[in-house]
């Protein structure tokens, strides 16, 4: 099903700016909650026919078709459970669920979804998410056999499994099918030596500007966050005793070596930034993949449903993004992250919530529907494979990256995405030249970042 760039953009441009904001959220509820213990037990009961529990969910989808769609959800589940009733409260952010949480009492949700990945970390940590793994081991429900392992790294910190995921995104490349034709280009670049040779061919520049470029490698071209590109590299962002590893990992060295390398094949920094001035709104029909600017986009798989709308006559094909030459056999790999959904650990309905929180991350059905309805990819194994789900050639690049066995996530820290911020932050002054010598730049990010940890209680 296709969704306008107008109803997408609430949830994809909310899920980003949140990641940036996550950070001072995180350290408010672990402050407030760190006193807390974890409450795995099922307190409460399912209710009755002549007396329904009803549980509170707080989600953050707000766009008409994605509320139709969790609406969808919600009825499908009060149908095959009538003694459980659910009160939906769409709209909410981090924010207002770590207030609510802290508060407790009966205005506290029961049930939380929210697309933040980045607050994980001190959910768990703060015990303001109940631990899922007794429930799921009473029930049977085995989550390696369920979930892919990108999905439940994301909603696990340190081995509490205090969130599942509901609905995930994946990261590939986009590209211009007329463009590649135009330049002699068969098929997609697998490797990133491939990538950056088809970047230079199906570059067009004169007298200082472009007609159109190949790709757009500066780290403000909209997806291009680091995350997202090291994701190809599958790196260490921490040691087994929890300190940073920017420094002694080769990944971060060799992917911002990588990206200086092609923009400078690419005219340079500077004048990339003012050609990416140029661009429109990333979450618009202004898009600079939309409306050729660029051949080649790094981007989610919501991007296939926006096209529909925005650029039907546009000719473009997905796969995954390339990788380093080294690691040409893990080609297919992709980042993901996604929605994630917990239990409010001082609920007095946990049984009733659990049933719903797990209808919500394991219904395949319910899961088909959700992910057809908003274009995002689904997330279990069973949904990925499912008949019913969109399996057009664009999409199903998508779902092949998020069953990659090689595909990888960032993972879970007591302080949010701050460390995330404070590398992005430092590739900006990479990129631009603010940063004499790489290597000490590198470990100097790993004080700050192992500081930052601490001063959280890491």
């Amino acid at each position: 099903m296709t969704t306008s760039p107008s109803e997408r953009i609430r949830s994809a441009s909310f899920r980003r700016a949140t990641a940036a904001l996550a950070c001072t959220a995180a350290l408010a509820l672990t402050a407030a909650a760190c006193t807390g213990s974890s409450n795995a037990g099922s307190s409460g009961n399912v209710g009755s026919s002549s007396a329904p529990v009803t549980i509170t969910f707080w989600h953050g989808w707000s766009a008409p078709n994605e509320l139709k769609a969790i609406n969808t959800s919600i009825a499908a589940f009060e149908k095959a459970n009538p003694n459980i009733k659910v009160k939906a409260v769409g709209n909410d952010t981090d924010d207002k669920v770590n207030q609510a949480l802290r508060a407790g009492g009966a205005n506290a949700p029961d049930v939380v979804s929210t697309f933040s990945t980045n607050n994980v970390g001190e959910y768990c940590s703060s015990h303001a998410f109940a631990d899922l793994t007794p429930f799921m081991k009473a029930d049977g429900l085995d989550p390696a056999k369920t979930f892919p392992k990108s999905m439940l790294d994301y909603t696990d910190y340190k081995g509490d499994q205090c969130a599942l995921p509901e609905l995930g995104d994946a990261y590939g490349l986009y590209y211009n099918t007329d463009m590649f034709k135009a330049a002699g280009i068969a098929s997609p670049p697998k490797t990133l030596s491939e990538f950056d040779a088809d970047a230079v061919k199906l570059t067009k520049a004169s007298g200082g500007s472009y007609s159109q470029l190949g790709f757009m490698p500066n780290f403000h071209g909209y997806e291009n966050q680091s995350e997202h590109l090291l994701g190809q590299w599958g790196p260490s962002y921490f040691t087994a005793a929890g300190k940073s590893n920017v420094a002694a990992d080769p990944a971060f060295t060799q992917m911002l070596t990588w990206e200086q390398g092609l923009a400078k094949s690419l005219g340079g920094f500077t004048e990339l930034e003012k050609y990416r001035n140029t661009f429109g709104d990333e979450f618009s029909a202004k898009n600079p993949f939309e409306t050729g600017k660029v051949a080649m986009a790094m981007d989610g798989e919501w991007r296939v449903s926006m096209l529909k709308t925005d650029a039907p006559e546009l000719h473009y094909a997905t796969a995954p993004f390339p990788v380093p030459d080294a690691l040409a056999s893990t080609y297919g790999r992709g980042y993901q992250t996604g929605t994630i959904i917990g239990m409010n650990a001082k609920s007095s309905k946990q049984a009733a919530a659990w049933k719903f929180l797990k209808f919500m991350t394991t219904d395949t059905p319910m899961l088909v529907q959700f992910a057809n309805a908003i274009s995002n990819v689904p997330s279990t194994f069973a949904s990925l494979q499912d008949p019913g789900l969109d399996h057009s050639p664009q999409f199903q690049t998508f779902l092949d990256i998020a069953n990659n066995p090689n595909t990888n996530t960032t993972p879970a820290t007591v302080n949010g995405g701050k460390y995330l911020t404070t590398i992005q932050n430092f590739e900006y002054d990479f990129e631009a030249g603010k940063v004499p010598n790489l290597a000490n730049g590198l470990k100097g990010l790993d004080t700050t970042i192992d500081n930052d940890l601490a001063q959280a209680g890491q």
